[in-house]
């Protein structure tokens, strides 16, 4: 007798209050601990005396000669810019995963299209988070390479805005675009990936007595693999943001500016930098969700929904 192929059956999609949504944001508050990283990542990128100096040797270098502090410069903007851009980013792309899923209606269609829904929801909760991002990363990115440019995040926002205007703010809307879309797509995608293949390799008994430690484990793997991914896949155009956000390159529109300055850079200028922020974003992206998963347990929100092939 012939099998009947199983009906495709709806997805049980949760129902996410404020709440749940509170708590998705509070994930992206995480990335002012990576100040100092950020800070010497920057100056490689964008500094010639600073250009063929590595993480360790970048870092002694800011300390001797503009003393241990200058490692916190932009630390306000870059708390606030990237608290206010990662929470925003983390419940957008579980709102987007979720309108997703509901959109194909079903559990098959849905596991089917599962890459494309992750780069889906990854891609606009990335655009619409990095409008909100991109005035405080301009004000973070002067600080960080123009010294003495001001005191702080006020004094710098409030300088950029009054010299530059909305035009300033905003001058590196589209390279945040280039670089912050293809990291959000390594974040998520990656991780949503790593995890699936961590969860197949198990039977269904190790996955209902998971200890908290296999857990961790898991979650901290599929991060930091996520965070490299993130890194690689941004790093041009995170090159390319500290420079057009210190004034360098040609006049005209901004896709011409990134052309001529992506050719003066080369493949290996594009890349400059690459280590101390693959270690920065490693680190960042791992302890975001862990922290996620932390928040969601403490506030008893529901886990986020999962798409994954189970064989």
């Amino acid at each position: 007798m012939a099998l009947t192929k199983p009906a495709n059956h709806a997805f049980h999609v949760p129902q996410f209050t404020t709440r749940d949504y509170s708590s998705f944001f509070l994930a992206g508050a995480t990335h002012g601990a990576m100040t100092p990283i950020d800070v010497v990542k920057t100056r490689i990128q964008v500094d010639p005396a600073f250009k063929k100096l590595g993480f360790v040797s970048g870092t002694r270098r800011v300390i001797a000669t503009e003393g241990a502090t200058a490692l916190l410069t932009g630390f306000g903007p870059t708390a606030v810019g990237y608290l206010i851009q990662g929470g925003a980013k983390f419940a957008g792309y579980e709102y987007w995963k979720k309108k997703s899923v509901e959109w194909a209606g079903d559990q098959e269609t849905a596991v089917k299209y599962r890459t494309a829904i992750y780069l889906g929801s990854a891609t606009i909760a990335e655009f619409f988070a990095d409008i909100l991002l991109t005035p405080l990363e301009a004000t973070r990115i002067r600080l960080v390479s123009q010294r003495g440019y001001a005191t702080g995040l006020v004094t710098g926002f409030s300088r950029l805005a009054r010299e530059g205007g909305v035009s300033a703010l905003y001058a590196g809307f589209l390279p945040i675009l280039c670089k912050q879309i293809p990291y959000a797509i390594g974040q998520f995608t990656v991780n949503e990936f790593c995890h699936e293949l961590a969860l197949r390799s198990m039977s269904e008994e190790q996955k209902r007595n998971m200890t908290s430690t296999k857990k961790y484990t898991i979650a901290l793997g599929s991060g930091i693999i996520a965070g490299f991914a993130a890194a690689i896949l941004s790093q041009p155009a995170d090159t390319l943001l500290s420079q057009i956000n210190r004034g360098h390159g040609p006049t005209g529109s901004m896709p011409h500016r990134l052309a001529v300055l992506a050719k003066e850079a080369g493949f290996r200028g594009l890349f400059a930098g690459l280590g101390p922020r693959m270690i920065m974003t490693a680190g960042l992206v791992s302890g975001q969700f862990l922290m996620y998963g932390g928040i969601k347990d403490a506030l008893g929100a529901p886990p986020g929904l999962e798409i994954h092939k189970e064989d």
